[in-house]
C-alpha cells in the first residue's frame, strides 16, 4: 500500500525546491582573470570556488586566463572580467601610463616573491656576483620593472649581464641544460624548478631580491572601477569572500591542492600543494600577523611606488599611489 501524501507536505517541498532554485539564480555572477595559468602559489581564487566561499557570499564566479599581470589588468579595465589577480607593481605602472580604471582590494603577497635562481656550484654565489652572467627572464614578469634598479642597488655594470626575454615556460628548461646561468623567478617557482633540475642531477640555489633591501606588495587580487562603481555590494562581498578564503587556505595547503585539482583536472595535486607552501612565506608572516591578511597598509604601499618610479625613472610624485586602492566602503 503506498502511503499517502498530505498536500501541504507537498507545498512545503515544492517551496523547498523553488526557494532553492531561486537562490541559485540569484546568485551575481562575477568573471575572474586570473593573471597565469593555474597554480597552487596562486590558488586562493580556486579555493574560494570550491570551498564555497564565493557561493557563500552569494557570487557565482568563473575563471578565464590571462598571459600576466599586464594582461589580466587590461582584462579587468576593459570589462572582459570583473575582478581577477595581477601584481600590485604592474598596476601602479599602468596608472602611470594610462590611469587605467582598476582598483587593488586584497595582497596576496605582502612581501616581494622576486629572485634569481641558479644551480648549486654556479659562479654566481650572491647577487653581487651576477656580472658576466647570461639571465633568462619573462617577458611580461613584474620582476622586470625593478630589474634597472636591482642593477643599480648593486652596483652593478648592466652592460655586462646579458638579460634574455623568453616565454615563461623556457625558461627552467634553460636553466636545467646551462644555457643561461639563472633565471629571473618568483620564490614560489621553487618546488617546479627543484623538481626540473633533479631531473638533471643538479639542485636549485636562489637569491631573494629582499636580501639587499627589496620591499614592498606584490600579487593581489583586484577589481573593476566599473563594479565598484555600480554593483559595491557584489565587490564587497567578493573582497569578504576572497579574504576568508585566504585565511582558512593558509591552514589547508592540501585543500588548495583539492581545490585547484577539482577545477583543472590535468594539474599535479602534490605539486600544486607544494607550490602553495613555497609561497605562504609571501601570505603568512609577521606583517599578515600583525595587520590580517589581505590588508594593505599606506606606508608599505608607498615603498612598494618608490621603488616602481625609482627603476621607471618616474617622478615620485607623478601619482598618489593609495590611487590604486578600492576605496575603504569595500575593502574594510
Amino acid at each position: 500500500m503506498n502511503p499517502r501524501i498530505s498536500l501541504p507536505a507537498v507545498l512545503i517541498t515544492a517551496a523547498s525546491v523553488i526557494a532553492s532554485i531561486s537562490l541559485a539564480s540569484a546568485q551575481d555572477k562575477l568573471t575572474y582573470s586570473n593573471d597565469w595559468f593555474p597554480s597552487g602559489d596562486k590558488g586562493i581564487q580556486f579555493y574560494a570556488k570550491h570551498k564555497g566561499f564565493f557561493a557563500k557570499e552569494g557570487l557565482d564566479v568563473t575563471f578565464i586566463t590571462a598571459k600576466g599581470s599586464s594582461d589580466s589588468i587590461t582584462r579587468v579595465a576593459s570589462g572582459s572580467a570583473d575582478v581577477g589577480s595581477g601584481s600590485i607593481v604592474a598596476l601602479l605602472q599602468a596608472k602611470v601610463e594610462s590611469n587605467i580604471p582598476v582598483k587593488t582590494a586584497v595582497s596576496f603577497y605582502n612581501k616581494p616573491a622576486d629572485s634569481i635562481m641558479v644551480t648549486e656550484g654556479s659562479k654566481i654565489k650572491s647577487l653581487k656576483d651576477l656580472d658576466g652572467s647570461r639571465l633568462a627572464t619573462a617577458t611580461f614578469a613584474s620582476s622586470n620593472v625593478f630589474w634597472p634598479q636591482i642593477v643599480k642597488t648593486l652596483k652593478l655594470d648592466e652592460s655586462k649581464i646579458t638579460l634574455i626575454k623568453v616565454d615563461p615556460a623556457a625558461m627552467t628548461p634553460m636553466l636545467a641544460s646551462g644555457q643561461v646561468d639563472g633565471i629571473v623567478s618568483w620564490l614560489t617557482s621553487a618546488s617546479s624548478n627543484v623538481q626540473a633540475l633533479k631531473e638533471v642531477n643538479r639542485k636549485l640555489k636562489i637569491l631573494p631580491w629582499s636580501d639587499i633591501g627589496f620591499e614592498g606588495y606584490s600579487y593581489s587580487a583586484i577589481v573593476s572601477d566599473k563594479l565598484i562603481q555600480e554593483r559595491p555590494d557584489v565587490a564587497r562581498r567578493f573582497v569578504r569572500a576572497i579574504r576568508a578564503a585566504g585565511q582558512t587556505a593558509l591552514k589547508d595547503p592540501k585543500g588548495v591542492g583539492e581545490s585547484i585539482k577539482a577545477l583543472y583536472p590535468d594539474v599535479d595535486e602534490a605539486l600544486m600543494v607544494e607550490q602553495f607552501k613555497d609561497a605562504l612565506v609571501l601570505m603568512d608572516n609577521d606583517i599578515s600577523k600583525a595587520e590580517g591578511f589581505g590588508t594593505i597598509d599606506r606606508k608599505r604601499l608607498n615603498s612598494t611606488w618608490e621603488w616602481v618610479a625609482k627603476s621607471q625613472g618616474y617622478d615620485v610624485k607623478r601619482i598618489d599611489p593609495q590611487s590604486v586602492v578600492a576605496p575603504d566602503s569595500i575593502v574594510k
